[in-house]
């Protein structure tokens, strides 16, 4: 696999070996060896799958206490992912970096403890997975608003209405959020 670092220390761009011939294709998306001798040593507690429509969004979630890391990808569709570092004490504190996952390119995003993440589907019928280290924890979840201006990520929304949940629309200002120390 090849591992791309992004603009913020952190979070990670993975591209998988992809084996392909006029059958189909194989990837494998999971090795706790091969992660690990990449640097990623994690331990994994949830899978999730989220199937969403185009112009869907998510986010921005992030759970404290009980921080997840997140290994997401797309196997149908594709999104725009990001992540946002909540980080207090990271000189990338506020910052957001966003990659697109399509089940095209096959790209996996690491997002680790402390970020925010949240992602908007590009097309209809997304299966959005994502691996998790921690298991979700209702009573710790937080929301960071989607288009706080002090984050200011540029969704690709250009001629879309997104669609949100209330708990969504209901995300808190950066300045507002329980962050990481």
């Amino acid at each position: 696999m090849n591992i791309v670092e992004t603009a913020i220390p952190g979070p990670l761009i993975i591209e998988p070996r992809v084996f392909g011939d006029e059958r189909g294709f194989f990837m494998e998306t999971w090795n706790a060896g091969a992660f690990a001798e990449a640097g990623l040593n994690l331990t994994f507690v949830q899978d999730n799958h989220s199937h969403s429509q185009k112009g869907v969004l998510r986010g921005l979630h992030f759970q404290n206490p009980g921080p997840q890391g997140k290994l997401v990808r797309v196997a149908n569709g594709a999104v725009f992912d990001v992540a946002v570092d909540l980080r207090r004490t990271s000189e990338h504190f506020g910052k957001w970096v966003g990659v697109e996952l399509s089940a095209a390119n096959k790209r996996m995003f690491w997002v680790p403890e402390g970020f925010a993440h949240g992602f908007l589907t590009l097309e209809d019928d997304t299966d959005f997975l994502y691996k998790c280290t921690a298991p979700y924890a209702p009573q710790s979840e937080h929301t960071l608003a989607w288009d706080d201006p002090a984050v200011g990520i540029e969704w690709p929304v250009e001629g879309l209405d997104p669609i949100i949940s209330e708990k969504d629309a209901d995300g808190q200002a950066l300045a507002d959020v329980a962050a990481f120390a």
